[in-house]
C-alpha cells in the first residue's frame, strides 16, 4: 500500500533513505535545514509541499537527524510536528540516542495517539541509497505494522528487538562502541605500519584479507590511501556517539576503557580542526604525532 511519508533530515543517510522510500512507490516528502538538499530531493521526484501543510496527511515520519536534541525539536519543539500528525501515524526515529530518551519520546507520542518506533540505522550512505540498511528496531506491534512498508523500502535487515522503545537504541550504542573503536584502531594500525615501512595501500591489500580486518577498516582505510576526506561520516559524529556510549556505561557502572581511548582520539581530531572531515581523518592525529606524511598531504 502506498503511504504518505516524510523524511526529516536529508543528510547522507536521510537522503538515501528518502530516495529508497520514493523508489518503492510511496509519496515521499523530504525536509532539511539545507534548502539545496530539499531542492535536490524534489528534483529526484520528491513531493512538494511545506511540512506544516502536509503533516496532517502523513502516515509515517522518518526522523534522520543528528541527535536527541534535534529529534526532540522536530517532534516537540517550537515548530514540532507531533501535534499536527494524525492519530495512528508512526514516527520512525533513526538518530543515535540513549535508550531512556527513546522511551521518553515513545511516551510523549503515545499521549498524542501517535505510534513510535525506536529505529536506529547502520550501513552508510551507499546502503541507504540502495535501500539496504540494517535497522535495529523496537516498538509496539502496532508501530511495526504501521512502519513495515517504510522499513521494507529502506532496509535489507530489520531486527525486531523489543515491544517497546529502548532496545533498538541500546543495540545501536553497542554497534557504535565497536564502530568508533574500530575506526580509531584502523587509524592507529595503518600509521603504526607506516613507521615500519608498510605503505598504506599495502596495509589495505594485506590486512583486509587477514584476521585483523574489520568492516570499518575495509570501508575507511581506502579513504586514507586516496587522501580523500570528503565526509561520508564525519569526525564530529564520534564525540557525540561515543559520548552516549560512555554515559550509558557510567549509568550501568560499567568501565569502557577502549571506548574512552577512542573518544580521546576523535576529540583530538575535532580539536585540530578536522571535525567536518571524514572520520578516517582521525589518522591525521596519529600521523602528526609521529611525524608521518599521509597520502595526499605531501
Amino acid at each position: 500500500m502506498a503511504m504518505h511519508t516524510a523524511v526529516i533530515g536529508l543528510g547522507s543517510m536521510g537522503f538515501g533513505m528518502a530516495l529508497s522510500i520514493l523508489r518503492a512507490g510511496h509519496k515521499t516528502y523530504g525536509y532539511d535545514i539545507n534548502p539545496d538538499q530539499v531542492a535536490a530531493f524534489r528534483q529526484a521526484g520528491g513531493a512538494e509541499g511545506a511540512l506544516d501543510s502536509v503533516a496532517g496527511t502523513l502516515d509515517a515520519v522518518v526522523v534522520v537527524v543528528l541527535n536527541a536534541a534535534q529529534t526532540r525539536d522536530v517532534l516537540f519543539g517550537e515548530k514540532g510536528i507531533a501535534g499536527t500528525l494524525k492519530p495512528g501515524a508512526v514516527v520512525i526515529a533513526c538518530a543515535t540516542v540513549a535508550p531512556d530518551f527513546a522511551r521518553e519520546m515513545e511516551a510523549q507520542c503515545a499521549a498524542l495517539g501517535l505510534l513510535y518506533l525506536d529505529a536506529p540505522i547502520s550501513g552508510g550512505a551507499k546502503k541507504a541509497a540502495e535501500g539496504a540498511l540494517s535497522i535495529m528496531a523496537a516498538g509496539t506491534a502496532a508501530a511495526f505494522q504501521a512502519a513495515d512498508p517504510v522499513l521494507d523500502a529502506a532496509a535489507a535487515s530489520v531486527f525486531r528487538l523489543g515491544d517497546a522503545a529502548g532496545p533498538g537504541s541500546a543495540m545501536k550504542a553497542v554497534n557504535q562502541l565497536l564502530a568508533g573503536v574500530h575506526i580509531a584502531a584502523m587509524a592507529e594500525a595503518l600509521t603504526f605500519g607506516m613507521t615500519q615501512g608498510v605503505a598504506p595501500q599495502d596495509f589495505v591489500d594485506v590486512i583486509s584479507k587477514c584476521a585483523g580486518t574489520s568492516w570499518m577498516l575495509e570501508n575507511r582505510a581506502p579513504h586514507i590511501v586516496a587522501g580523500d576526506y570528503t565526509p561520508h561520516s564525519s569526525v564530529n559524529i564520534w564525540p557525540k556517539d561515543l559520548g552516549i556510549v560512555l554515559d550509558i556505561a557510567k549509568s550501568a557502572n560499567f568501565a569502557a576503557p577502549l571506548t574512552a581511548a577512542a573518544m580521546q582520539q576523535f576529540l583530538a581530531a575535532a580539536g585540530s580542526g578536522l571535525g567536518a572531515e571524514d572520520d578516517a581523518a582521525v589518522a591525521k592525529v596519529y600521523a602528526r604525532n609521529a611525524g608521518l606524511v599521509l597520502p595526499g598531504d605531501a
